[in-house]
């Protein structure tokens, strides 16, 4: 009887003591003369703070290894090769054998489908790092995939089917980016020093693409190439030894930026530039004497989505694809004097001719070379060919096993190598009636495996959405 009276007093006393300090916490003020601080009171220095779109291009920079001596000479510079014909020459002896090509090096990389650019010995992709929420170019040593350098920035991003999606341009002078937000960054190939770096969305007020940018740098005699289809700004000449705007062409064709690139073309006799854009496709002057002027422009053919880039057939034609259920078309531009009509004289669905929704077609040999959207009908995925004269009836395909999805593809003299998105490797020997298919090698078990092809000294450099790998196949 005594020890339950004393376990209630226990209790009450508990209780008691708690509601006193719960109550007294409630009334207790620890200091009445609090005063307010006016900004700046904490001595913090100026401009340490940062709004999130405010982003330092090229702010951090890491050096990890000295460049080995290298007698490496090849060069894949920039988004289809020098020509933009995606097609490369080579005296190399390359010859497919039944034995694997042997992985060199491989890299792991943030989620993505950016492509590298190859240099004198030397690789540089650009990169997301989601831990840092940061851009990053990063160069590695082509013979043993050491990193060298990276240079990054801080821009958070979502994912949104990965993140970095465009190919550098190089030269000797200068490496130039385009991030998923249209920041520009040009760095020294092989210090890695800043240079100059430029922010397309706040400079021409840009609409990056719902699935980020993909336009991927283009350079013309140490002029940055840009197409950043804001309010008032189409295209804009860029120096690339100052980052300082050279030249400019209006934008009153409304375009919005697309996911496609800008191709250099010849055609009527006259350099331009080439540009697909949300809201049609048009021409811009080349040319030292009229440089940024529009000289023609349709919007007969305007996808809502397109990645593909335009694909010059002839001194007058240009062959367009694009995706979600746009097709192919073909457009023809006349010149009479200074004047310049573009006509689209055939277009249809991507089940009733030649089409794609990721890659750009290659024209090799007067043959249309392109892996056909999921929405091809019958040979959707198949690696086909057409001729520029029937872009309704193939020449050939693929067999109905060889499936590429959107997976990409380069011709290496007389051979094609596909790779399949799930990381397999096909190469065939290209012949004018046909294709002969030589070998298979599965490279990877990987995913979503779009980013471009790149080729120089021997080796093949190709990547899914987690890792970047070196072959050696010559």
């Amino acid at each position: 009887m005594k020890q339950k009276r004393l376990v209630t007093v226990i209790t009450l006393s508990t209780v008691l003591v708690y509601t006193g300090l719960i109550v007294g916490w409630h009334f207790y003020t620890p200091h009445e003369n609090l005063t307010v601080q006016a900004p700046g009171a904490d001595n913090r220095p100026e401009g340490t703070a940062r709004a999130v779109d405010d982003v330092l291009i090229g702010e951090f920079f890491m050096k990890y290894e000295d460049a080995p001596v290298t007698s490496l000479t090849g060069k894949w510079s920039c988004f289809r090769g020098e020509l933009s014909d995606n097609i490369v020459q080579t005296p190399e002896t390359i010859t497919p054998s039944e034995a694997d090509y042997p992985v060199l090096w491989s890299v792991e990389t943030g989620e993505g489908h950016a492509a590298p650019v190859i240099y004198n010995g030397r690789v540089y992709f650009l990169d997301y790092n989601e831990q840092l929420n940061s851009d990053a170019l990063r160069c590695f040593s082509l013979e043993t995939g050491q990193e060298l350098w990276r240079r990054w920035y801080r821009v958070p991003i979502k994912r949104n089917h990965g993140f970095s999606r465009t190919v550098p341009v190089i030269t000797d002078d200068y490496i130039i980016t385009i991030g998923p937000q249209g920041h520009v960054m040009c760095c020294d190939p092989v210090t890695g020093d800043m240079k100059w770096s430029l922010d397309m969305q706040k400079q021409y007020t840009t609409e990056v693409p719902f699935w980020y940018t993909g336009q991927c740098p283009r350079v013309d005699n140490d002029v940055l190439i840009l197409a950043p289809a804001g309010e008032e700004v189409l295209f804009a000449g860029i120096d690339c030894r100052t980052g300082e705007q050279v030249w400019s062409t209006p934008n009153t064709l409304n375009y919005k930026m697309s996911h496609s690139s800008v191709m250099p073309m010849t055609l009527g006799g006259k350099k331009m530039y080439v540009y697909i854009g949300v809201g049609g496709i048009c021409g811009i002057s080349a040319e030292e004497s009229d440089r940024g002027t529009l000289l023609w422009e349709t919007s007969k053919w305007q996808p809502s989505v397109v990645a593909p880039s335009p694909l010059q057939l002839s001194t007058n034609q240009i062959f367009m694809v694009a995706g979600y259920g746009t097709g192919g078309a073909l457009l023809r531009i006349d010149r009479d004097g200074n004047k310049w009509t573009a006509t689209v004289t055939d277009q249809y669905k991507p089940n009733e001719g030649l089409s794609s929704e990721q890659q750009t077609p290659i024209f090799y040999n007067n043959m249309i070379i392109s892996v056909m959207p999921k929405d091809g009908g019958g040979h959707r995925g198949k690696l086909v060919c057409y001729s520029p004269s029937n872009l309704r009836s193939p020449v050939w395909t693929s067999a109905a096993d060889e499936r590429f999805g959107l997976g990409p593809y380069i011709m290496i003299n007389e051979n094609l190598y596909v790779f399949k998105d799930d990381g397999e490797l096909y190469v065939y020997e290209v012949q004018s009636k046909g294709m002969n298919l030589l070998k298979k090698q599965r490279i990877m078990d990987g995913a979503d495996a779009w980013g471009p092809i790149a080729y120089a000294d021997g080796m093949l450099i190709v990547r899914d959405a987690h890792m970047v790998k070196c072959l050696k196949i010559g």
